[in-house]
């Protein structure tokens, strides 16, 4: 199959990756000619415009906007929106607010465009380990694209597989859903987004308790000297906290137990504070998700260990550098 993907950042690029290893097709474009120029030499078909990328793709066309949440996916679905005829579908993959898509996709049908929205996680291991797929769009849309999703998504693989699954969508099984109409995508992407917060606030801050047991401010018989990565690593055999994001904590703290690489700046990128929005529209307690947002925004003020194990883990899994000061 044939697809544009705009956008070629940590994701984009990777994602094209992942499709061209699967022999789909990939027209390429973003603003940066040297990434466009880099993934034509991969195999990736360069266009030097969006106006080129549509115009390089057969009908019905299908493109992929892999782009930062706010006025640049805006304005470029807007732009597809001049550009492209009935029939065709534009796929947002970013992190878009949901309630976004819902208007867009009503602009875009007007002119009988699909719109599908795609909550994508994965980050920069989704080109070796696949990409977890959240869709919302009409089902027409979602099921042409499928030979897509089914591409990037990681599959079946060797997790254990869960009994008493017959009769639910076997997707799901394979690392992508159709998870409703327009918007349903991101928003449960969102919600992901909200728990991932959580996850990772909790193993912050019991690893700053550790850490901490060696405080003067203890009884001296109290005080115990733990060795953090060594924690960390023996959590990871067997443990019900064994998890990605332990393990991508290990790793940071194997190669630099003190993490003193990070400041414990720890930027927020919209998901979690949407999460608590939708909270507070359905009346639904959300105490550990906003309690973990609302630590991002301390953290920007004063750091401690458990911030930089936040830090650790979002440079592990999604390439996140802290904010330079």
């Amino acid at each position: 199959m044939q697809i544009a993907v705009i956008g070629l950042g940590r994701m984009g690029a990777n994602i094209s990756r992942r499709l061209m290893k699967a022999k789909h097709s990939c027209v390429v474009w973003d603003a940066n000619p040297a990434t466009v120029q880099e993934l034509g030499k991969e195999g990736a078909q360069p266009v030097e415009s969006l106006q080129a990328a549509v115009k390089a793709l057969p009908k019905p066309r299908a493109v992929w906007v892999m782009l930062p949440a706010g006025r640049i996916t805006e304005q470029t679905i807007a732009q597809l929106g001049e550009l492209m005829d009935p029939g065709d579908i534009v796929i947002d993959g970013g992190n878009t607010f949901y309630k976004d898509d819902i208007r867009r996709a009503k602009t875009l049908a007007a002119k009988q465009i699909h719109y599908v929205d795609c909550g994508t996680s994965g980050g920069v291991w989704g080109l070796e380990r696949g990409y977890c797929l959240m869709i919302g769009g009409d089902t027409a849309a979602v099921e042409h694209l499928d030979p897509i999703f089914a591409a990037l998504a990681p599959g079946i693989g060797t997790i254990e597989r869960t009994p008493n699954r017959d009769g639910h969508d076997p997707r799901a099984e394979r690392g992508y859903i159709h998870a409703g109409p327009v918007g349903a995508g991101h928003f449960v992407k969102m919600i992901h987004n909200g728990i991932e917060y959580g996850m990772m606030q909790a193993m912050a801050e019991g690893f700053d308790i550790l850490k901490n047991k060696a405080s003067d401010k203890l009884p001296a018989d109290e005080r115990y000297d733990l060795k953090m990565a060594d924690i960390a690593e023996v959590w990871r055999r067997g443990s019900v906290v064994s998890s990605w994001l332990l393990d991508l904590t290990a790793e940071a703290m194997a190669k630099d137990p003190k993490l003193d690489a990070f400041t414990g700046d720890v930027e927020d990128s919209g998901e979690g504070r949407w999460t608590i929005e939708a909270a507070i529209e359905e009346a639904v307690p959300a105490n550990v998700l906003a309690s973990s947002l609302f630590t991002r925004f301390r953290s920007r003020q004063d750091h401690t260990y458990g911030e930089k194990v936040l830090s650790a883990m979002r440079f592990g899994f999604g390439g996140h550098v802290e904010p330079k000061k």
